[in-house]
């Protein structure tokens, strides 16, 4: 089966770099046209089911993607990973508050567990599960999943037979579209954070 795994598009949070996690932030305006711009860019996709997390920065881009196809279906397991008291946070504040946990972040993401949060294990585990029935539902099919950062970047290392440990080994920008085709016990990985459906949309600001 195929899968295109699309990040949600911007909010107030990716923009200023905080920590969003289980916080359901909503897309900011130009959120909402990078989402119709994925829309455009999956219109000639003969897609089985979109998927989406069920926090509203996904929901909304799923809506705009199944717009007149599909019905989202909502799965859980593809929410972002908790981060605890870490959420609300910008970079530069978790390094001022939890320096050596920010450290251990930045170079070692999966030993670290934010207060009240999720391990990256934990989540990997979930998603893992998550995509494991979504490809057993699609044999042969095409599927659209609409994400988080985290999620995409552990959804991509499975693909190339990488751990949760090299986490920022990929990057995952805001309405970026990731295409994954599995085959058996093999994934191919055919393009990866793409934005050019974004390089000709008009700009709205924030």
């Amino acid at each position: 089966m195929t899968l295109f795994a699309v990040r949600h598009g911007a909010t107030e949070y990716s923009r200023d770099r905080r920590f969003a996690g289980a916080r359901d932030v909503p897309l900011t305006t130009d959120g909402r046209l990078q989402a119709d711009a994925v829309a455009q860019a999956l219109a000639g996709v003969a897609a089985a089911a979109v998927y989406t997390s069920p926090l509203e920065r996904a929901r909304v881009c799923a809506e705009l993607i199944a717009k007149h196809r599909l019905e989202p279906r909502v799965e859980p397991d593809f929410r972002e990973m908790g981060f605890g008291a870490w959420e609300g946070l910008r970079r530069d504040e978790l390094a001022q508050r939890f320096p050596r946990e920010a450290q251990a972040w930045g170079l070692t993401p999966h030993l670290v567990t934010p207060p009240d949060g999720e391990t990256l294990g934990a989540t990997a585990a979930r998603v893992r599960a998550a995509l494991a029935r979504l490809i057993a539902a699609h044999a042969g099919e095409t599927a659209i999943v609409v994400t988080h950062a985290i999620v995409l970047r552990l959804i991509v290392l499975a693909a190339l037979g990488l751990g949760p440990e090299r986490l920022w080994s990929v990057d995952a920008s805001p309405a970026g579209i990731t295409e994954i085709e599995y085959a058996g016990d093999w994934a191919t990985v055919h393009r990866m954070n793409t934005l050019a459906h974004l390089e000709a949309r008009p700009e709205a600001g924030a």
